[in-house]
């Protein structure tokens, strides 16, 4: 019988013990929950959250490389230079472009992006001539190099997906080139705001946005271009010889060949005004299946107000219409066919380039 009792005090102690084992544990936990909400809250592992994720490894590791780098710093260096030079004549020539009659007056900020008296091209031009080179430099290199210095298989062969390294490099790249063109049109706004202190109106300044957004997307375009090329190419002097050959096709050799084939089939005097139309329009498709003419024709309309129209027009279309600056949303639709292709064009270089990558023996 005491037997009896002293087991059931020992089990009651330990029942209590027990039960005060698991309050202490309940505070415990509630204590640590707390703490890691308020941690969260104030960011405690934000800098260890984007350490461990790989795609963010890669992805800062891109950027600190391409902005490292000579020949990303002197083609940068290259753009302001040109683009300053636009500037500065644009600047010299804004009180000879204003005129009375001009429909494009009330848009005098935009004359900084598109007024040129001849020695140099104006800022939107630069911008087109020299965007692929900004694009082709910094993908060219992408893989190959990575893949001939050992690099790459390396990387691949941690706990880290193949897609994660290909979407990084484009991401890396995608953000240097918007960070850039984004700071390049604003000096230029904000240059143009002290010099003539004339501040843009809203509509002007979502005209300049769209602008650069396009630009983005246009030199997006030709950095997937050369994406493709390093994966394809194993040297990065091939990948890089392959994505200018096509920058100089595109915008010398198949304007000149369009022309001799336009020449050659250009209807004689004697043809109808119908027949004169569709010779212009069939030229105009001809030029737009190159991405410099798309870019072109976006940026003239979307900088240019006064631009009603893209394709030719007949007396009776033109015929009782006033001239005038279309609103924004009108320039956007009537380039959305052009920034459409831009888009399209641009996903299907990287579509390609994402394939020939997941494909890729990287041994």
């Amino acid at each position: 019988m005491i037997f009896i009792i002293t087991i059931s005090k020992e089990v009651k102690i330990m029942n209590d013990r027990v039960r005060k084992l698991q309050e202490y544990t309940k505070a415990g936990c509630a204590k640590l929950n707390r703490l890691f909400l308020w941690s969260r809250k104030t960011n405690w592992f934000k800098n260890d959250e984007k350490i461990r994720h790989p795609f963010r490894v890669l992805v800062s590791r891109e950027i600190s490389d391409h902005v490292r780098s000579w020949r990303f710093i002197i083609l940068i260096a290259i753009i302001v230079l040109t683009c300053m030079g636009s500037l500065i004549t644009a600047l010299s020539h804004m009180r000879d472009a204003v005129k009375p009659d001009d429909p494009e007056g009330a848009f005098f900020f935009l004359k900084l992006f598109t007024l040129s008296d001849g020695t140099l091209p104006s800022f939107f031009v630069f911008i087109g001539f020299l965007g692929p080179l900004l694009g082709i430099s910094l993908g060219f290199d992408a893989v190959n190099a990575e893949q001939n210095n050992g690099i790459l298989s390396r990387i691949l062969s941690q706990p880290i997906h193949r897609d994660y390294l290909i979407n990084a490099k484009f991401t890396a790249s995608l953000i240097v080139i918007s960070v850039m063109l984004f700071s390049l049109g604003f000096l230029v706004m904000g240059l143009g705001l002290i010099i003539i202190g004339i501040p843009p109106t809203p509509e002007e300044f979502m005209r300049v946005i769209f602008f650069i957004l396009l630009s983005i997307v246009y030199v997006a375009f030709w950095l997937n271009l050369s994406i493709l090329f390093s994966i394809r190419f194993r040297q990065p002097a091939t990948s890089a010889l392959a994505g200018i050959a096509i920058w100089l096709f595109f915008s010398i050799f198949y304007v000149l060949i369009v022309n001799l084939i336009t020449k050659a089939a250009e209807p004689s005097g004697a043809a109808s005004a119908h027949q004169i139309l569709r010779f212009e329009e069939l030229k105009i498709i001809l030029l737009r299946i190159i991405p410099n003419q798309l870019f072109s024709e976006a940026t003239t309309t979307l900088l240019m107000p006064s631009v009603r129209s893209l394709m030719p027009l007949t007396m009776e279309q033109v015929y009782g219409t006033i001239p005038g600056p279309l609103p924004l949303g009108q320039s956007v639709l009537l380039v959305w066919p052009q920034v459409t292709a831009l888009i399209a064009a641009s996903v299907l270089c990287f579509v390609l380039s994402y394939i020939s990558f997941m494909r890729r023996e990287i041994r």
